[in-house]
C-alpha cells in the first residue's frame, strides 16, 4: 500500500513539474499573466479554508494525511504557477525600479537559498520528511533551526522571494511578495499546517508550539534556562 501511495505521489509531482515547465515557456497576454500571478495566489485562501474544514470535520491522523496530500499538491499549482509566471515575466511589469546594485540582491539570494537548503536538510534528518507532501515528517522536527522558529523553511522561502525582487530591482515584485505571497503562505501555515501537525503529533506539538515562535527566530528557551 505504501509503495502504491509513493508511486502516486511521484506521478503527481511530475505532473505539477510539467505544468510549471509549460507555464515557464508560455506566451500569454498581459491580462492573463496578471490574473495567474494575482488570482492564483488569492485562490490559496479558499483552498486552505476548505482543507481546514475537511480536517475539523473528521479530526484523525489518517484523515490528516489524506487531506494534507490533497492540499499540498493543490498548493503546488496555486503557489507554483504564480511564482513561475512572476519569475519569467517580471521584466514586463511597469513600475518603479529599485535603486539597489544587482550584486547585493544576488548575495541575498545565495544566502537565503543556502538557508532554505539547510532547513530542508534539518527536516530530513530530524523529522524524516521532505517539503510539502513528498514525504510527510514521521517525527516532530524541533531541533537545530526548528528550535529557533517553528517555520524556518517558510521564513527562508519568503526571504528568497524578497531577495529575488532586490536582485531584479523590481519594486512591484517585492510588493507582490509582501502583499500577496507572504500573507497566503502564512495563512496556510497558521490555519492549516498547525492544525494538521496538532492532529498528527498531539501534545508534543502543542508543547513545541507554546515555547517556539511561529516565524521570527528567538533563542531557544532551553538554552536560556541553561545560561
Amino acid at each position: 500500500m505504501k509503495t502504491v501511495e509513493f508511486v502516486i505521489k511521484i506521478v503527481l509531482l511530475l505532473f505539477i513539474w510539467s505544468i510549471w515547465w509549460l507555464a515557464s515557456d508560455a506566451q500569454l497576454p498581459g491580462a492573463v499573466n496578471l490574473s495567474i500571478i494575482v488570482g492564483g495566489t488569492l485562490l490559496v485562501f479558499p483552498l486552505v479554508w476548505l482543507g481546514r474544514k475537511l480536517l475539523d470535520g473528521q479530526p484523525s491522523t489518517r484523515r490528516a494525511r489524506g487531506v494534507t496530500t490533497f492540499v499540498h499538491y493543490s498548493l503546488g499549482i496555486l503557489f507554483g504557477l504564480p511564482i513561475v509566471r512572476a519569475l519569467v515575466t517580471y521584466r514586463e511589469w511597469s513600475g518603479w525600479t529599485l535603486t539597489v546594485p544587482g550584486w547585493i540582491g544576488l548575495i541575498l539570494v545565495i544566502v537565503s537559498g543556502a538557508a532554505c537548503g539547510l532547513t530542508i536538510l534539518n527536516l530530513a534528518l530530524k523529522g524524516l520528511g521532505a517539503p510539502f507532501a513528498i514525504a510527510l515528517s514521521q517525527r516532530l522536527a524541533a531541533d537545530w533551526l526548528y528550535a529557533w522558529t517553528r517555520n524556518p523553511m517558510v521564513l527562508a522561502a519568503l526571504a528568497i522571494a524578497a531577495a529575488l525582487g532586490v536582485w531584479f530591482q523590481s519594486v512591484l515584485f517585492i510588493v507582490w511578495v509582501l502583499a500577496l505571497l507572504a500573507p497566503a503562505l502564512l495563512y496556510f501555515v497558521k490555519q492549516y499546517e498547525e492544525r494538521e501537525l496538532e492532529l498528527r503529533f498531539g501534545a508534543s506539538y502543542l508543547d513545541y508550539k507554546a515555547r517556539t515562535p511561529m516565524l521570527v527566530p528567538r533563542r531557544p528557551i532551553e538554552r536560556e534556562a541553561k545560561a
